[in-house]
């Protein structure tokens, strides 16, 4: 008999929580999910779809469209690759929870994305600290239909990879500028911002506060702006990064970064919030409710 795999979530000591990670890689076992984990799917894919209409990105609702995504029930990742490869490249790998960055950077590299196995319970669907089924599967994998972003992913796994051999330093650069794109970036439409950061799209809170608070800066992208900038894990981004377009990223990122770690080196980290004189403002926020402990 087959052990279903393990569910891994941070441990929470009396000193705080432990990040707990695991490389392996798993099927997903979708014939063991229970009636609740298919109800909590229903109800965040409705609850986001809904709000996301006229929020997020048009290339964003389209792939998830075109990935044959439904409420109806949690989607098989076989059903996700069958679509998924041909169009980019890409396949879904199950995992059990947060992966070392070695190991996430290699299967991005290879244009393989770790997808958690597990959803949320009931009692965690309006807040989770991992990244769950959720998280991963409505939040991140739809772009990945789409070649500049697809490219852009696996170009950031090959960096990874290198960043890592370069030391942590760089690594911290180039976790920013994971968090400021794929996870709470904005875009800037001909009919408005929109939203196309994983972090921001599954969360409810996040998508209305984002587009419509007066209080985050809302800043031009700027590659070394972004790696120099420090975020927030605990609450609502105090800045947002804003694309022009998905190529536009991809441009940006595409020179070797190896010049910029040397040059950031020689610089201080900018707090989250802090507006420079050399920035491109799209919003300037006003900070107000802001809490007032250190970033990342």
């Amino acid at each position: 008999m087959n052990m279903p795999p393990r569910r891994l979530e941070n441990i929470h000591t009396d000193k705080g929580k432990v990040p707990v990670y695991a490389t392996g890689i798993v099927e997903q076992p979708w014939d063991s999910y229970s009636a609740d984990d298919h109800a909590v799917w229903k109800l965040l894919y409705e609850r986001q779809r809904k709000l996301l209409v006229g929020r997020a990105a048009d290339e964003f609702l389209k792939a998830q469209d075109a990935m044959g995504m439904t409420p109806d029930h949690i989607p098989k990742f076989s059903d996700i690759n069958a679509v998924l490869e041909p169009a980019t490249g890409w396949t879904l790998l199950g995992v059990e929870g947060l992966l070392p960055e070695l190991d996430f950077f290699d299967h991005l590299a290879n244009r393989r994305f770790p997808v958690t196995w597990w959803i949320r319970r009931p009692d965690q669907v309006d807040y989770i600290e991992e990244p769950d089924l959720f998280h991963d599967l409505f939040g991140h994998v739809p772009l990945l239909m789409l070649p500049a972003f697809a490219e852009y992913m696996a170009a950031y796994g090959r960096g990874g990879v290198k960043a890592h051999g370069i030391g942590p330093e760089a690594l911290v650069n180039l976790t920013r500028l994971y968090w400021y794109t794929v996870e709470f970036g904005l875009i800037q439409q001909k009919d408005g911002l929109r939203i196309y950061g994983s972090g921001i799209v599954s969360s409810t809170g996040e998508s209305l506060y984002s587009l419509e608070s007066d209080s985050p800066n809302r800043i031009c992208f700027d590659l070394e702006r972004i790696m120099q900038t420090r975020y927030r894990i605990d609450t609502f981004q105090k800045t947002y990064f804003v694309i022009d377009s998905f190529q536009q990223l991809m441009d940006a990122t595409a020179p070797d970064f190896t010049p910029i770690y040397a040059r950031l080196a020689e610089k201080e980290s900018v707090p989250a919030g802090t507006v420079l004189e050399t920035d491109g403002i799209v919003h300037r926020g006003t900070g107000a409710g802001w809490p007032t402990d250190a970033d990342v």
